[in-house]
């Protein structure tokens, strides 16, 4: 078994890499927390629903919007001013003392960023929140030494099982890029979840990817259901799949033993709360469908909760 960090507080425990947040069965301490990775996951999903908390359990921040990749279905707001690394180390402060359970390092594309350990670390030594990085892993390979140093977990996407299919997204030589990052950190002891935007054309994949994630050591693999938000709103009519259709396609995998697979679907991604790379709080409408902007984040009660929480 393979003891691991997690973000605790009040008989919740999120886990960075597949970001679902559990009720722990007995009593864990509040903070960042070593327990066992296969117990955690044998525990009640805490789904939005069923918590009541005025701070989300997690949140996504995107402190970067430069990337050198070009995915069509990317969520980010690429027209969102970048603060510079003050305003960022400002706003990892704030996460820092946030009481979050869970935070998420997204972009664009975090990895170009050369203060990200230092943000990282910042978060981290606040005390209360488990930290990834979710990564494109063209430039992972080359980075795994320092986030082995800074993060919990970290999260690769992919859109497809081959050079081929995901290639045709992302650009040449991505896929090969974000297997041999996969490999590295899985070398450097990294927990590891690659994740797939479910789409209609992406969808057929699903078992491949499953395979590919156990071919490469990863811990786990995401399917996320796409939202229409950012550039994804081009491809919404065409390639969004339901929630149903998308549990359904996924009840008819083989998983093989010892890779975590979940599916993130749209209802449970409303009321999800991301911060952009100007500083501004955002929150996931009804359905997902929509996010709209809230305020700017300075002290830590920006981040509270209307309505229900949502899920990464």
């Amino acid at each position: 078994m393979t003891r691991r960090v997690f973000g605790a507080a009040g008989g919740l425990v999120h886990d960075p890499a597949t970001a679902q947040t559990h009720f722990a069965p007995g009593t864990v301490p509040d903070g960042r927390v070593d327990l066992e990775d296969a117990e955690v996951a044998g525990w009640p999903l805490a789904t939005p629903d069923l918590v009541v908390r005025l701070m989300p359990m997690s949140v996504c921040w995107s402190p970067i919007v430069r990337c050198n990749l070009h995915c069509p279905h990317c969520l980010d707001d690429t027209t969102v001013p970048e603060l510079d690394k003050h305003g960022r180390a400002a706003v990892a402060d704030v996460l820092a003392r946030s009481e979050v359970l869970g935070v998420d390092i997204s972009g664009g594309e975090p990895l170009l960023l050369r203060d990200l350990p230092g943000l990282t670390r910042t978060i981290r030594e606040g005390g209360h929140a488990a930290v990834s990085v979710t990564t494109n892993g063209w430039y992972l390979t080359r980075w795994v030494n320092r986030l082995a140093e800074t993060v919990d977990a970290v999260r690769v996407s992919f859109d497809g099982p081959t050079s081929e299919h995901h290639d045709r997204l992302r650009g040449a030589g991505s896929f090969a890029r974000a297997c041999s990052g996969v490999r590295a950190a899985v070398d450097a002891g990294l927990r590891v979840q690659m994740q797939m935007v479910l789409m209609n054309t992406t969808g057929r994949h699903a078992q491949a990817m499953i395979d590919l994630a156990h071919e490469l050591g990863a811990g786990g693999l995401t399917f996320l259901q796409l939202l229409p938000i950012g550039s994804a709103v081009d491809l919404a009519e065409q390639e969004m799949v339901s929630d149903h259709g998308a549990q359904a396609l996924l009840n008819g995998l083989a998983l093989p033993d010892g890779l975590s697979v979940r599916l993130r679907t749209r209802r449970n991604a409303a009321g999800f709360s991301v911060v952009r790379a100007d500083g501004q709080v955002w929150r996931n409408g009804r359905g997902a469908l929509s996010i709209g902007s809230l305020k700017q984040l300075t002290v830590p009660g920006d981040l509270m909760l209307a309505g229900r929480d949502g899920a990464a």
